[in-house]
């Protein structure tokens, strides 16, 4: 290979998604596994670098691609403090909280450091990550809580959701209609594993739900806004630790709670074939979905250029059908199926190679 190809890395629960790119050519994606049984052996989300750094050297060796053909090497962005969408350069100091988790410990993390350290093994100076899920464009009145307990410090903490993925979507979207994603007031929901929905103004998110800690529609695995008042009942219950609790919020709550499942193919399977707790969830999901995006319409007063709806739930044509009826008196409605993160992080380092001078995480 010419040494023009762009390395993509992204990090999940169980899995590594590496891409190599040429512009914004997919050359190849490949979906590494990482059995259960075997991250479990590692204590923290941090011990798992090496076991995954070396998987990733191994895929590539596979394919042929040798340190010579890397032009750039580019990862998910972890839960760091928060900071303004855009391409940065992996320092030390997000290496650094990276490692920490400081705002939790999640695969992601490990996006900037196995960049960087392939990076300089393939004898480039800098790797990069591309807008991170901590992004936090909102304006300080738009962070109040109602109780100043309950606000968030904005030099440490911000919102966790799936700007990567959107702020794709909204770019994409862009450029087929022919603007610029600077012109545009846009409302997109990911609907994946998680939920969030961001109101896109003008360039900036100015509004998006807190998708990992309990706000916003119920997803398959996490439980959305709950009722404070019996939050506060269970946790002083005795029942549950606060562990069990976060739990709940995060990892066991939606469809896992009320079906024992993650899968949302499974749901809609069973709800087409008559089950009526899966069709109970279904319009529940689908209810709370339109609710949310029909609550950011009052961010820009009701002037939204178009709904744009991603993840792989998108891929149901029924739940679509059923959000779309509730919600196109707003906008138009468009659809991306599945998510573009790899897509995303490609341009992202291709614009890097083209002379957009990266970011620096402070």
């Amino acid at each position: 290979m010419a040494k023009n190809i762009i390395l993509a890395i992204n990090p999940g629960a169980t899995s590594t998604k590496v891409s190599v790119y040429e512009g914004e050519q997919e050359v190849f994606t490949e979906n590494i596994s990482h059995p259960l049984e075997e991250i479990q052996k590692f204590a923290e989300v941090a011990d798992q670098f090496d076991y995954r750094k070396q998987a990733i050297l191994e895929m590539l060796d596979k394919h042929g691609v040798g340190r010579h053909d890397v032009a750039i090497v580019i990862g998910r962005g972890g839960l760091t403090r928060p900071c303004e969408s855009g391409t940065y350069r992996v320092n030390e100091l997000m290496k650094q909280e990276c490692h920490e988790g400081i705002q939790g410990k999640h695969a992601c993390n490990l996006g900037a450091l196995i960049a960087d350290s392939i990076a300089k093994d393939f004898g480039l100076k800098d790797a990069y990550i591309a807008d991170p899920g901590i992004v936090d464009e909102r304006p300080d009145f738009a962070k109040i809580t109602g109780h100043p307990v309950f606000d968030m410090d904005p030099a440490k903490e911000g919102v966790i959701w799936h700007c990567l993925n959107q702020k794709m979507t909204a770019k994409l979207y862009a450029r087929e209609i022919g603007k610029k994603y600077e012109d545009l007031n846009l409302i997109i929901a990911h609907l994946g594993g998680g939920v969030s929905v961001g109101m896109h103004n003008h360039g900036r998110t100015v509004e998006v739900n807190r998708a990992l800690c309990g706000l916003g529609a119920f997803s398959p695995t996490r439980s959305g806004s709950i009722n404070a008042s019996k939050l506060i009942d269970v946790c002083f219950s005795g029942d549950y630790t606060k562990e069990k609790i976060k739990k709940m919020i995060t990892a066991e709550g939606g469809f896992v709670a009320y079906l024992g499942t993650n899968d949302s193919l499974k749901v809609e399977t069973d709800a087409l074939a008559g089950d009526p707790k899966s069709q109970l969830l279904v319009e529940a999901f689908c209810y709370q979905v339109s609710l949310e995006i029909s609550r950011l319409a009052a961010v820009v007063a009701g002037k939204v250029d178009a709904i744009l709806l991603t993840g792989g739930i998108a891929y149901s044509k029924p739940w679509m059908k059923k959000i779309i009826e509730r919600i196109d008196w707003i906008a138009p409605v468009k659809i991306y199926k599945g998510e573009n993160e790899m897509l995303a992080l490609a341009m992202c380092a291709n614009e890097v190679l083209n002379g957009t001078a990266p970011k620096e995480y402070k």
